[in-house]
């Protein structure tokens, strides 16, 4: 088990602007609550380690291998990431430890990967509604003590046709593997991990969100230029320290009916101002 690293420099995958649907993204927006310009979506950083993580682990990760990745410090725009994959775990002896650390000697993100199911692969709460449903109207906030807690959100539909996934190569991974390029191409990492903030901002609205950990299972072979339905159950809303932080568990599923991931999902959905402290 060789250890594997590798180097990206970070870019923005959506506009700079604070029109956007998360507006963190936006330096604008994110100066104000006290970080120095506008972070990089958490999803996006992980699905830069996807090469690293699959010449460390083959292409079999992407069929049945887990992740535990959490978001420590912010990526910015112009950061340069080393991606250092290093054999054995804390989680399990036979994966591999996960780094991503800018030039700054600052470990922005730290985690652990494998093959197979997850040494937590039963904790996770599986949602007991799979037929997509449309939004709310209007969509609720979410919010700490009134939002309910431990029920199924309304599961979500995506398109993954070609225009939708060329979009998506163009904005987060320009320097696109062929593997997830073909007819039909496979379904990139960083777009299944995505879809916690999907089915979240499908059922329930927040003026700005922080993804800050992933818990995220392959199941089985997905590809695009299908439908693909994501379920969810919320677990838990928090404080952490005057962040709001939000739990939840999705499934992923193919138009075949075939479950293709399972998520863990930790996310802030309600950032605490920079006059609280």
């Amino acid at each position: 088990m060789p250890a594997v690293e590798q180097h990206i420099d970070a870019f923005l995958s959506n506009d700079d602007s604070p029109d956007i649907g998360n507006p963190i993204h936006s330096t604008e927006v994110a100066k104000k609550y006290g970080f120095k310009g506008a972070l990089v979506g958490g999803v996006t950083v992980w699905g830069w380690a996807t090469p690293a993580v699959i010449e460390a682990l083959g292409a079999s990760w992407l069929d049945r291998g887990w992740a535990d990745v959490f978001f420590r410090q912010p990526t910015y725009p112009g950061d340069r990431l080393a991606i250092a994959l290093t054999p054995g775990s804390d989680i399990s002896p036979e994966g591999y430890s996960l780094t991503m650390t800018n030039q700054d000697g600052v470990v922005c993100v730290v985690g652990a990967v494998g093959l197979g199911d997850a040494p937590w692969f039963d904790e996770y709460v599986i949602p007991g509604k799979m037929t997509a449903e449309p939004s709310p109207d209007p969509i609720p906030p979410i919010v700490l003590g009134e939002t309910p807690i431990d029920v199924d959100w309304r599961p979500k539909e995506d398109d993954t046709g070609a225009d939708v996934l060329e979009e998506y190569w163009s904005r987060s991974h320009p320097e696109a593997d062929s593997r997830f390029l073909g007819d039909p191409p496979r379904l990139h990492p960083g777009w299944i991990a995505g879809r916690g903030e999907r089915v979240m901002r499908h059922n329930v609205s927040m003026p700005q969100s922080i993804h800050f950990r992933s818990r995220i299972q392959h199941l089985a072979p997905a590809y695009g230029h299908q439908p693909i339905t994501t379920g969810a159950h919320l677990l838990s809303i928090e404080d952490r320290k005057g962040h709001h932080a939000a739990n939840f568990d999705c499934l992923v599923r193919d138009a075949s009916g075939t479950d293709i991931a399972m998520l863990r999902h930790w996310t802030i959905i309600r950032v605490r101002p920079v006059d609280e402290g």
